[in-house]
């Protein structure tokens, strides 16, 4: 269900602001994806040169898998939240850099909750402080996405505990899907 309307993009976004973490909430699953991830999320970080460390977690049976790498705004004269993100694979070997499209499509004023696209719509994040986000905060959000032309069935939620895992679980370095989940391969 591809759409020729021209999407929206929030504007002036205080990337200091936005740094920290993020809890995925859903997404269009990929097929790369661990069917079986949880408590996925994302943690960004300003760096001195004014790109920002993206730090993107799951666990899967127990392990963590993670892959790191760089985002930065995809012109850097426009207001427009859109930014790049560039990974590396294989994430331990920096070596070959892969970049995906970051879109901003809703922030709330209080940055604690996020609808993030991409041109394509084949992929869509809802991101949230917060591991839970409210039914209803939710569904306004779905329904925003659904305005710009994605279709919203394909969203899952991503199953996220109570208390949300430690840092350092037994590692997982099979971290390449997130490099094709962000690309669309």
């Amino acid at each position: 269900m591809a759409s020729s309307k021209k999407m929206e993009v929030v504007k002036g976004v205080d990337i200091k602001r936005y740094m920290g973490r993020w809890y995925e909430i859903a997404s269009f699953p990929s097929r790369f994806q661990p069917k079986n991830g949880e408590n996925t999320r994302a943690t960004y970080t300003l760096n001195e040169d004014g790109t920002v460390h993206v730090l993107n977690e799951t666990w899967s049976d127990g392990k963590r898998g993670y892959i790191e790498g760089t985002a930065y705004k995809a012109d850097p004269n426009s207001d427009e939240a859109k930014l790049k993100v560039k990974f590396y694979v294989p994430p331990f070997l920096p070596i070959i850099p892969v970049v995906g499209d970051y879109w901003i499509l809703f922030l709330d004023e209080d940055y604690s909750y996020a609808l993030i696209g991409q041109p394509s719509r084949r992929y869509l994040w809802i991101l949230c402080r917060r591991p839970h986000l409210d039914e209803k905060t939710y569904n306004q959000l779905v329904e925003r996405a659904k305005e710009e032309g994605y279709d919203v069935s394909k969203l899952h939620k991503t199953p996220q505990a109570e208390t949300p895992p430690e840092e350092d679980g037994p590692k997982d370095t099979k971290g390449i899907w997130w490099i094709k989940s962000i690309l669309g391969w």
